[in-house]
């Protein structure tokens, strides 16, 4: 899994199969550049027998056509995570990526209010197109408006670690006065290293609009200055119960999200960890036979 989020989602979705004693098995696209792998992923599950599929969606709508599809057959379909547009979800577990960008946003506008000096940011996305990326984006942007903050064009790519090193360092190439790289979790552990590297880590700060294992240890160690937590672990335990739901025709919340919060060094002590990440150690597990 490239982007480690997903390994979050990855342990919630397998705890709470095995929690309520049902199969299955989870497939991965490898990248928000396979649309074309991830219908065919969805069509050969629906073939193979499944009785609901749950989406962590590479497009926001490009998987429309196979989803209705799916829907015609009365196969539930459960948006995880990135959101979808088609009108023939069954249900959805997510949280607004808009409020995760607003928030990271307005974190840095509190710190950087009209008036005080201007800062300089480096804003990394992620891939364009991906409906979660776009809502983030435009939180991000409307929450830093009025604020000492400018924020330079986006730069948009893959969440693989070295699409994201390398977008990295081509801003701090041209950006000698940068203040802050904001962007994708991907984005924010990649940073951490170069600016090590190039000692730039007391000049320059860095935050993530997710959180992930290594920007929890990020923040932990001063090397990420906040991003906020989505719970991705309640997210996909969310998404396994609400499939379940609706095929014992039991009542189901149709929209489940989390309380979105921002975690820095002020409160890193006091969240519970087991709720927002997977355990130290987790390695992607697949199948629940």
């Amino acid at each position: 899994m490239k982007d480690a989020y997903w390994l979050g989602v990855d342990y919630g979705v397998i705890e709470e199969a095995r929690r309520l004693g049902v199969k299955l098995q989870v497939v991965d696209a490898g990248g928000y550049t396979n649309l074309g792998k991830q219908v065919s992923q969805i069509e050969d599950c629906v073939a193979r027998g499944a009785n609901a599929v749950v989406i962590g969606a590479i497009s926001g709508d490009g998987l429309n056509n196979v989803i209705k599809a799916t829907a015609a057959k009365k196969v539930p379909v459960i948006d995880l995570v990135n959101g979808i547009s088609s009108p023939d979800l069954s249900a959805k577990s997510l949280v607004s990526f808009y409020t995760m960008g607003q928030s990271t946003g307005e974190y840095l506008a509190k710190k950087h209010p009209a008036g005080s000096p201007p800062v300089k940011v480096g804003w990394f996305p992620g891939p364009a197109g991906a409906g979660w990326v776009e809502a983030a984006h435009k939180g991000f942007m409307e929450a830093i408006k009025g604020s000492a903050v400018t924020v330079l064009d986006p730069k948009y790519g893959d969440t693989g670690k070295e699409a994201q090193a390398k977008l990295v360092e081509d801003v701090l190439q041209g950006n000698p006065d940068l203040a802050y790289v904001a962007g994708t979790a991907v984005t924010a552990e990649a940073a951490t290293g170069i600016l090590r590297a190039r000692n730039l880590d007391k000049k320059v700060q860095v935050l993530s609009f997710y959180m992930t294992p290594g920007v929890y240890e990020g923040i932990q160690k001063g090397r990420i200055v906040a991003a906020p937590a989505d719970s991705m672990v309640i997210q996909g335990r969310i998404a396994v119960d609400q499939a379940v739901r609706l095929l014992e025709n039991k009542d189901v919340v149709k929209h489940v999200g989390p309380k979105i919060f921002v975690v820095d060094s002020s409160n890193i002590k006091s969240v519970k960890q087991a709720d927002i990440l997977p355990p130290t150690g987790f390695k992607p597990v697949f199948e629940v036979k």
